[in-house]
């Protein structure tokens, strides 16, 4: 475990303004972009799951609510979001954004064409005030439409004793030689 005793030195020196505005540093808090808290998006772990689906899915042409969807993430602007996709032949390409980065993508692919994601599945294990949520979820370019892909968002939550946290967001869409294992779909009827 890591000592916490240079922590009240980190918090002074970013309070001070340390980094900040430079190359590559946080933006100063008069730079960030604004944050849109919905109370019943943090209040329960379900909340911010749905939260997570609602805020990336719209019609084509249709803005979303980055706004709403920086409330979500603890750690801004330094969170990142992890891609991974396994190409044919089996290489595989890990991408990672920060926030502003994973809008703007979003913007351009999911924006342009219409994109509709939602859970089909889900495991839980908790441990106190840490949850590990691996969500299965099916994309459509219309609500109706086939579904173009499934995959699986693997998130770590936070319970800080007033709301909830995503901590991490690591996601992997099924592939041709990578099926999703039958513990990440939703049972047979």
């Amino acid at each position: 475990m890591r000592s916490l005793r240079a922590f009240p030195l980190v918090v002074a020196f970013v309070v001070a303004g340390g980094c900040g505005g430079v190359a590559g540093g946080a933006p100063r808090a008069a730079e960030a972009p604004p944050v849109e808290l919905h109370p019943e998006d943090v209040a329960t772990i379900d909340g911010i799951i749905n939260a997570y689906y609602d805020i990336v899915s719209g019609p084509a042409g249709e803005a979303r609510p980055w706004a709403r969807d920086r409330a979500l993430y603890l750690s801004l602007p330094t969170f990142r979001f992890v891609s991974v996709v396994v190409k044919e032949g089996g290489a595989v390409e890990v991408s990672a954004m920060d926030h502003e980065q994973f809008a703007e993508w979003s913007d351009i692919h999911l924006v342009k064409e219409g994109f509709f994601e939602h859970e089909i599945h889900r495991t839980t294990q908790r441990v106190g005030n840490l949850v590990h949520v691996m969500s299965t979820y099916a994309s459509r370019r219309t609500p109706d439409g086939p579904v173009t892909r499934q995959g699986v968002n693997s998130l770590d939550l936070v319970w800080d004793g007033k709301r909830w946290w995503i901590a991490a967001s690591v996601w992997q869409d099924q592939a041709p030689d990578l099926p999703l294992p039958p513990e990440f779909l939703p049972p047979a009827k």
